[in-house]
C-alpha cells in the first residue's frame, strides 16, 4: 500500500486568487476543487455553512438529507458508484450516522468519500462537548484536523486523496471557532474527476458475517499501514524553538498556543488519528517539559502515556469548554485569568423572537400546568423564564419516546397532564419512528408538532415538509397531516398557534383522549412571514404584568405603565389576548 498522495503537499502557489472564507466555506470549495459531485447532510451548527456553500457550485448535486444517517448513506452510495462525495454533520449528527458508518469502514469505497463533522466546544449550540476524535478510533478511521480555512480547503483535497487511496472513508474534523473563523484562502480551478465505472463486488460491499470477517483484517491491515505511513505525512509539522516547553496540540489549539507560548516548539498534528507515535516520540526526545495541549478530551495525553512517553495535559487545561490564549497562559505559565466581570450590564439570555408561533403554544402549556417532554429546535428557548414550560430535552426525536415512557411509568391518567412537543424539521429528522412506536403501543400520548415551515434554529434551511429544496427550488412536500395519520394515528388536528383559545382547547381535548392524538400547531416562523401586521399598541393599561409573562421582547415595562416598542412588534396580537383588562390592541384596530 502507498501513501505517495498525502504524504507530499506541493507548496501554495502565490500567483493564486484569494477569498476569505469561513472554515466551512473553505471545506466546500476544497471538496469542489477536488472535484466532488454529491455532498449532503443535515442542518446543525457549527457545520451548516458547508452544504449551504456546497449547493452554491453548479458542478455539485446538493440536497439536505431528512436526518444525518440517511445524509451518510446516500453520499456513501454516491461514492460507491463511482463519484467523490461528501456528508456534512455536526457531532451529535455523528451519533446518528454511526451505524452505516461504522460499516463503511468495513467496506472501503469506490470514489472518495469525506464525512465533515463539526464539534461544538463550550456548546455554543449543542446539547453535549461529545469529542469527535474517538469516532475516529472507534470506527478505525482516518481523521485530519485542519487549524485555518486555508487548511480546511487544503486537507478537504488531501482526504479525498487519502480516501481513495486507502479505500476508506476519510473524517475531516473541525470546531466552532475554525467553523465560523474567516481567513485568507487561496484558491484553485476544480480538478474534474470522472465518474468511475459501476463495478459489483459482493465480497466487499455486502456485509453479511461471512464477508465482514474478511473486510475486519483489511481494515486492520490499513489501519497498521497508516500508523506508519502518518510519521512521514507533512500534515504533521515540527517546530523547533526553545527546547525548555515543547507542546503538541492541533486544530484551533495551535493558534493559541502561538500566541500564548511564541518561544515553545510545537508539534503540530493535521492528522489527529491515527497519531504519528514515532513523531511524537521524537519531539519528545528533544524537550525538558512536554505538554498537550487539546479541547475537550485528552486523546492525544492518555496516549501517549499509554506509549510510556510523560508529559502534562488535561491537569492544566481541564476537559471543559474552549481553550484561549489566556487559559493557555494561565494553565503553563501560571498567568491570571482577565476579570471577566468588567460591565454592570444585565445578562441578555437566548429568548423567542417577537412574534413567534411557539410563544402561544409555551403559554398555554403552562397556564394548563402540563408536563412538556421537549425536543431540539428553537421552542427548547421556552425551558428559560418567564415561559418556563418545558421540562426534558434529550436529543433530535426523543420527546415522543420520553412522553410514552412516562406513561408507561407513570400510568394513562400522568398521559393526560403530559405532552409531547417536537418541530416540523426535527419529526422529519427522527420523530416519525416514535409516533409508530406510541401508536404500535397503544399509549395514550398527545404530541404537538410545532411546525413553522422551515428548520428555524439553524439559519432557515428547507426540509422534506416545505415544499423547497437547499436551492430554493420547489420540491414534492411532504403532507404532515396524511404522514402521522399514516403512521396509524386516528386524531389529527391543526391550529393556529396564536389563537390562544383555539390552542388550549384543542389540547385540553387531545390530552384526554384515550389514544394517541397529534395536533399541528401550524404558522410560519416569524422572521421568514413576511406579512407584518400594523404593532399593537397600549390604551388604558393597568400594569399588572400579565403580558410580560409571555416573554415578548416588544413589550416594555416604563415605570407604571406597558409601551409595545413598534420597532420590534410584528403584529401577532397574542399580548392583546392575554391582557385581562383589553389595553392593548391591535394595530389595524381604531385608536
Amino acid at each position: 500500500m502507498h501513501h505517495k498522495n498525502f504524504c507530499t503537499s506541493a507548496p501554495l502557489q502565490t500567483k493564486n486568487p484569494s477569498e476569505l472564507l469561513l472554515g466551512d466555506q473553505a471545506v466546500a470549495r476544497g471538496a469542489w476543487e477536488a472535484g466532488v459531485r454529491v455532498v449532503t447532510g443535515y442542518p446543525g451548527t457549527p457545520s451548516t455553512e458547508i452544504a449551504e456553500a456546497a449547493a452554491k457550485f453548479p458542478e455539485i448535486n446538493s440536497q439536505w438529507a431528512p436526518n444525518e444517517k440517511v445524509a451518510m448513506e446516500v453520499a456513501y452510495g454516491a461514492a460507491l458508484a463511482g463519484a467523490r462525495a461528501m456528508v456534512c454533520m455536526k457531532h451529535v449528527g455523528m451519533n446518528v450516522a454511526a451505524d452505516p458508518m461504522f460499516t463503511a469502514s468495513y467496506t472501503g469505497v469506490s470514489a472518495g468519500f469525506v464525512i465533515a463533522v463539526a464539534d461544538d466546544p463550550a456548546m455554543h449550540s449543542s446539547q453535549n462537548e461529545q469529542d469527535s476524535r474517538y469516532y475516529a478510533r472507534a470506527a478505525h478511521l482516518p481523521m485530519l484536523e485542519p487549524s485555518d480555512s486555508q487548511e480546511c480547503k487544503d486537507f478537504t483535497k488531501i482526504a479525498f486523496q487519502m480516501s481513495e487511496e486507502l479505500d476508506s472513508p476519510v473524517v475531516i474534523r473541525i470546531t466552532t471557532r475554525i467553523a465560523h473563523a474567516r481567513s485568507i484562502v487561496e484558491v484553485t480551478p476544480r480538478e474534474e474527476i470522472a465518474v468511475k465505472p459501476y463495478e459489483k463486488n459482493m465480497a466487499k460491499y455486502v456485509m453479511i458475517p461471512a464477508m465482514a470477517r474478511g473486510r475486519h483484517v483489511e481494515v486492520e491491515k490499513r489501519e497498521t499501514a497508516l500508523k506508519n505511513a502518518v510519521n512521514e505525512s507533512p500534515l504533521n509539522a515540527m517546530e523547533l524553538r526553545d527546547t525548555a516547553v515543547g507542546v503538541i496540540t492541533s486544530g484551533v489549539s495551535y493558534q493559541y498556543v502561538r500566541n500564548a507560548l511564541p518561544d515553545a516548539s510545537i508539534l503540530k498534528l493535521g492528522i489527529v488519528y491515527p497519531l504519528p507515535m514515532s513523531l511524537i516520540a521524537d519531539f519528545a526526545m528533544k524537550m525538558d517539559r512536554l505538554i498537550v495541549i487539546e479541547e475537550l478530551e485528552g486523546l492525544i495525553e492518555n496516549d501517549l502515556k499509554a506509549a510510556g512517553i510523560a508529559c502534562e495535559g488535561k491537569t492544566l487545561t481541564g476537559v471543559q469548554g474552549e481553550l484561549n490564549v489566556e487559559r493557555i497562559k494561565h494553565a503553563v505559565l501560571g498567568t491570571p485569568l482577565p476579570d471577566l466581570q468588567t460591565s454592570d450590564l444585565p445578562v441578555r439570555p437566548p429568548a423567542l423572537c417577537p412574534g413567534c408561533p411557539h410563544r402561544g403554544i409555551f403559554h398555554v402549556l403552562k397556564k394548563l400546568k402540563m408536563n412538556v417532554m421537549g425536543d431540539i429546535g428553537c421552542y427548547t428557548l421556552a425551558s428559560l423564564p418567564p415561559l418556563s414550560a418545558m421540562d426534558a430535552c434529550l436529543c433530535m426525536g426523543a420527546s415522543i419516546g420520553m412522553a410514552s415512557g412516562a406513561e408507561r411509568a407513570q400510568g394513562k391518567d400522568f398521559s393526560k397532564k403530559t405532552v409531547a412537543v417536537i418541530g416540523d424539521s426535527t419529526f422529519i429528522h427522527s420523530g416519525i419512528t416514535g409516533l409508530i412506536d406510541a401508536v404500535y403501543g397503544s399509549e395514550a400520548i398527545t404530541v404537538l408538532i410545532l411546525d413553522n415551515r422551515i428548520t428555524g434554529m439553524t439559519g432557515h434551511q428547507h426540509h422534506p415538509a416545505t415544499g423547497f429544496d437547499i436551492h430554493g427550488n420547489p420540491a414534492p412536500m411532504i403532507d404532515l397531516e396524511a404522514l402521522c395519520r399514516g403512521c396509524g394515528t386516528e386524531h389529527v388536528r391543526v391550529v393556529d398557534p396564536l389563537d390562544l383559545d383555539e390552542t388550549q382547547k384543542a389540547i385540553q381535548e387531545e390530552t384526554a383522549r384515550d389514544a394517541v392524538s397529534v395536533i399541528i400547531a401550524r404558522r410560519p416562523c416569524a422572521l421568514i412571514d413576511k406579512t407584518k401586521q400594523p404593532p399593537c399598541y397600549v390604551d388604558g393599561c393597568k400594569n399588572c404584568g400579565s403580558c410580560l409573562k409571555v416573554g415578548c421582547q416588544a413589550i416594555e415595562r416604563k415605570g407604571d405603565h406597558i409601551e409595545i416598542n413598534a420597532a420590534l412588534c410584528t403584529g401577532c396580537g397574542m399580548c392583546s389576548q392575554v391582557c385581562p383588562f383589553h389595553a392593548i390592541h391591535r394595530g389595524g384596530d381604531s385608536q
